[in-house]
């Protein structure tokens, strides 16, 4: 065994704290430990964009920005804690390691985020939140999995410049909020809910229910979180500079040609 790519882990906005430890940080430092025992020598983890979020609009960021001093959900304070574990344990010459952040990665197959949209209108659930206009990033799955295999190649050539870091992988071009939303529900002939909420009334709402969901003890997600009303309501896309200069990472798909594969449509 030479690398090992590490994507397991519990996603999601709600659930025990004690559950997103145990998975997201405790496992990856079971295996950042077995990889030196056994003394594999490359190690690409992959992370999330949220680990620098909360809440505060990202617009045009890059990986200098900090991780936050509070959090809106136990994902992203997991994810960063392991992240930092992943990037301490950085030494080029023998245990090369780096952290990969693919922002809303979505394509054929996609068992997460495409479904969850469409199952949120069908229900009557999925409200606009803002005006809609805010930018996000996506990233197909064939990007995602070229950055991993890039990534992997630069850590096994023990690339000084590459590894130890952290890098936001995207398509390179953000889309607006609800144009790419409503082009997921056309792509599954339905009809985008014409209710919105603004964003501030939606973190508030978020805020209220989770103290509702927490004090009653109710395991489910609530309806609405300040995580979840935060993604929908503000920017958050990213500079991609970092990967396409020191992995070689350059998006190659057309998102339109891509969104009419989902949709079923031959191009």
């Amino acid at each position: 065994m030479d690398g090992v790519i590490h994507t397991a882990a519990i996603a999601g906005v709600w659930g025990p704290a004690k559950l997103y430890e145990q998975v997201n940080v405790a496992a990856t430092d079971h295996l950042l430990s077995s990889c030196r025992k056994f003394g594999i020598g490359a190690f690409v983890y992959t992370s999330s964009p949220s680990v620098t979020f909360d809440g505060s609009a990202q617009s045009n960021v890059d990986e200098s920005a900090m991780y936050p001093t509070h959090w809106l959900c136990h994902y992203p304070r997991t994810k960063a804690i392991a992240e930092q574990h992943v990037l301490a344990s950085n030494q080029p010459t023998s245990f090369a390691t780096c952290s990969l952040r693919p922002h809303l990665i979505w394509g054929v197959g996609d068992p997460h985020l495409i479904p969850r949209v469409i199952e949120r209108c069908r229900s009557g659930k999925l409200r606009r939140v803002g005006n809609g206009t805010n930018l996000i990033d996506t990233v197909h799955v064939d990007h995602a999995a070229i950055a991993h295999r890039l990534a992997l190649e630069r850590m096994l050539d023990r690339d000084q410049e590459a590894s130890g870091r952290a890098y936001f992988i995207t398509d390179g071009e953000p889309v607006e909020c609800w144009e790419w939303i409503t082009t997921i529900l056309k792509s599954a002939q339905l009809k985008p809910p014409n209710k919105s909420i603004s964003f501030r009334a939606a973190y508030r709402l978020g805020g209220v229910l989770e103290m509702i969901y927490l004090v009653l003890r109710i395991a489910s997600e609530p309806p609405m979180t300040r995580f979840v009303a935060a993604q929908l309501g503000v920017d958050h896309y990213f500079d991609i500079t970092a990967a396409k200069e020191r992995l070689g990472y350059t998006p190659i798909h057309n998102r339109a040609e891509r969104l009419m594969e989902f949709a079923g449509i031959k191009v």
